[in-house]
């Protein structure tokens, strides 16, 4: 398949492309790479695709070093006539969006910005499919849009309605215009709900890097809520198997829908929704001890009240990926720190001399 993957240059993205390159697929990678965090950290993924910072220009498609069949383009999602102009030229057979403005914490202070990525930039990408025959479009949501839903596990059919962030907002939204894209204009459209992704090549406002970069330079790591909060942590190699079995079975219709008992993750149009996470979720306080494990190192924990926007707990039901796909998550906690932490050291290490133009 030709498969455009955006956000290469992004932590889910950048696997995702990588493991579609090494089984052989054709891969056109899109970015814009803003600074929201480290984009040395974007162009050093970006060096593993083979894409050389150098040779990157605004709107050209650059070719990889290591990949015959990966091209990458730097374009913004909020760009229409350059999003078009891509779709034109390259003819897709399958879209994974998974560019977005992440973080919650994030939205609380720059609340336009998730607006023009998150909502027009996607609108840009359902546009693109309509006009250009692309029916198989997967994309990424978030575990966030069960807000204040206490029920868990989460599950697909559970209410999503009451968002805690305009992130997890934005994120609904996406779900709604898929919707509405399968069901007028016939696109396969899967959304993927992902749970607390960690691992090698991770977002540094999120907390295994953020936790690892205190406790190794002596600062305290900040415990919201008195630690009395659980995560789904997933380690990335199991979301991406997850993404590809989705890209590889795009949506179909659900024949049994009941408009008088709709399915919340399902359509009488090609429209499904999948939570993709560990299925069992960690306290913060054992995440930590396993982390200072692996550091062989202990925080010092500064104990903070819960932060606007936050929820308390994930937990994700994937009883839908596994009938659908046998899918399940392999990989424990204690393992999946394991390797980030290896990565995290021989990384920075090396960044210290690294030329990442190179």
């Amino acid at each position: 398949m030709k498969i455009l993957v955006t956000g290469t240059a992004g932590f889910i993205g950048f696997h995702v492309a990588k493991a579609l390159l090494e089984r052989g697929d054709e891969v056109v990678g899109l970015d814009n790479i803003n600074d929201y965090y480290s984009v040395e950290l974007k162009y050093g993924r970006l060096r593993e695709l083979g894409i050389r910072k150098e040779k990157i220009k605004e709107g050209v498609k650059t070719s990889s070093t290591r990949y015959e069949k990966h091209h990458f383009i730097k374009l913004d999602l909020c760009d229409h006539e350059g999003i078009q102009k891509l779709f034109q030229g390259e003819k897709f057979d399958a879209v994974c969006h998974l560019a977005a403005q992440a973080g919650v914490r994030y939205s609380l202070e720059n609340p336009h910005t998730y607006i023009q990525s998150n909502i027009v930039g996607f609108l840009n990408i359902l546009e693109a499919c309509r006009h250009n025959g692309v029916e198989n479009l997967s994309y990424a949501s978030s575990s966030s849009v069960y807000g204040l839903n206490s029920s868990q596990p989460f599950k697909t059919s559970d209410t999503s309605e009451h968002p805690a962030s305009l992130y997890a907002a934005t994120k609904k939204s996406n779900e709604m215009m898929a919707h509405t894209y399968s069901h007028l204009y016939g696109i396969r459209t899967t959304g993927m709900r992902f749970f607390t992704v960690y691992g090698a090549w991770g977002r540094p406002d999120m907390a295994p890097m953020l936790f690892t970069d205190a406790i190794l330079n002596d600062r305290a790591i900040e415990v919201f809520n008195h630690g009395k909060m659980s995560r789904d942590f997933t380690y990335i190699d199991d979301i991406v198997a997850g993404v590809l079995a989705v890209i590889d079975n795009p949506a179909q219709t659900n024949g049994a829908w009941d408009a008088e008992h709709p399915d919340i993750a399902s359509s009488k149009a090609a429209f499904k929704i999948y939570n993709i996470g560990n299925n069992a979720p960690v306290s913060l306080m054992a995440f930590i001890q396993t982390l200072e494990k692996a550091l062989k190192k202990t925080a010092v924990k500064k104990m903070l009240p819960m932060q606007a926007g936050d929820v308390v707990s994930t937990y994700a039901d994937v009883n839908a990926m596994k009938t659908a796909f046998g899918y399940e998550s392999k990989t424990d906690l204690l393992t999946g720190i394991a390797a980030f932490v290896d990565w995290y050291k021989n990384f920075y290490r090396q960044e210290k001399d690294l030329d990442v133009s190179a």
